[in-house]
């Protein structure tokens, strides 16, 4: 850690995937990172062991404004939510209840600290099934499900406290976050994991090289589904650029992807590559709600916040293999 001098950086949700990610980006750029989280799906023990951690229900009044002052915290990474699309359609108070007035609480605390920079973690859901692929910072926001429509609402919150307190927020639309940290000390540990990539991995490990794949007949080159993925490691790269944007610049919105999409059977491919194992695809039906395709423009991000991802597809998998490997 440092000498106690460097920059305080409140990372709300910093146990979980990205969050832990983003602690050691913070460190290795010189700045001090202090943790707070519920441990509802984090981990504690991602979390290096000399970084401030606090263990807190968000939605609590006070917990924020607390850590703030003792830590005398200049900016704030925000993670907190819950973030699982199909519970939050079973449970929608969950969501609401969580994400909103733990942001709430969020806002509160930093307008009477006078604390006013805070990039916040967004998703590509808030778009719905976009009409334009590649998909820009301007188009239409139409959440399909409690979750998007959460962070949507959040959106809204930050946007009218900028107007009203004068708070900067950077807005971060992710979307297919994927990989881990290159020495495969930390990664993706959702439990039910539901993503793509770790869940193909895992059936590799458990020496089950069968795949489901939701839909061959969409009108892409190979009729399955195409997303946009991108490192961990590259979106808390730009995690760090939005928070040096603010020290001089207003409030902004920015998509993270790669800016190119991978079909399904692309993904399997690659994963088949660099682990040298053979999956077999099994075909089902199509889910309901899946969009056709799923592409970021990143131009934004290049031309304002001088981003540019570095890790193609085969790192991503690459190291989320080593991770995976790692766990027992």
């Amino acid at each position: 850690m440092s000498d106690g001098n460097n920059e305080k950086i409140l990372v709300a949700g910093g146990a979980g995937y990205i969050g832990s990610h983003m602690v050691r980006v913070l460190i290795e750029a010189g700045l001090d990172p202090v943790v707070i989280d519920n441990l509802s799906t984090g981990y504690r023990d991602f979390v290096p062991g000399k970084v401030p951690f606090y263990e807190a229900d968000l939605r609590e009044p006070g917990v924020f404004s607390e850590l703030i002052k003792t830590h005398h915290i200049s900016g704030v990474i925000y993670f907190a939510s819950h973030i699982e699309v199909g519970e939050s359609v079973i449970d929608p108070l969950k969501y609401y209840d969580n994400n909103l007035i733990s942001c709430i609480n969020l806002i509160r605390a930093m307008k009477e600290n006078s604390i006013d920079r805070v990039v916040f973690s967004s998703t590509a859901a808030v778009y719905g099934d976009p009409e334009c692929v590649p998909v820009k910072e301007d188009a239409v926001l139409a959440p399909k499900n409690p979750y998007g429509r959460s962070k949507m609402m959040m959106e809204k919150m930050l946007s009218d406290a900028g107007t009203a307190y004068g708070l900067k927020c950077v807005i971060l639309r992710y979307f297919n976050v994927a990989g881990a940290f290159p020495g495969g000390e930390i990664g993706e540990k959702h439990v039910p994991e539901t993503h793509l990539i770790p869940n193909v991995l895992k059936s590799i490990k458990n020496d089950n090289c069968e795949f489901n794949i939701f839909g061959d007949d969409y009108s892409t080159p190979d009729g399955t589904c195409i997303r946009d993925y991108v490192h961990v490691v590259d979106l808390c790269g730009a995690h760090l650029k939005a928070l040096r944007y603010l020290e001089g610049n207003i409030s902004g919105i920015f998509n993270l992807g790669s800016g190119k999409g991978f079909s399904v059977r692309e993904v399997l491919e690659t994963v088949m590559k660099v682990t040298g194992q053979k999956i077999e695809a099994n075909v089902l039906d199509r889910r309901d709600g899946d969009p056709e395709r799923l592409v970021a423009s990143i131009a934004k991000a290049k031309d304002v916040l001088g981003w540019e991802p570095e890790y193609g597809l085969e790192d991503m998998i690459r190291t989320a293999w080593k991770w995976e490997n790692n766990l027992c």
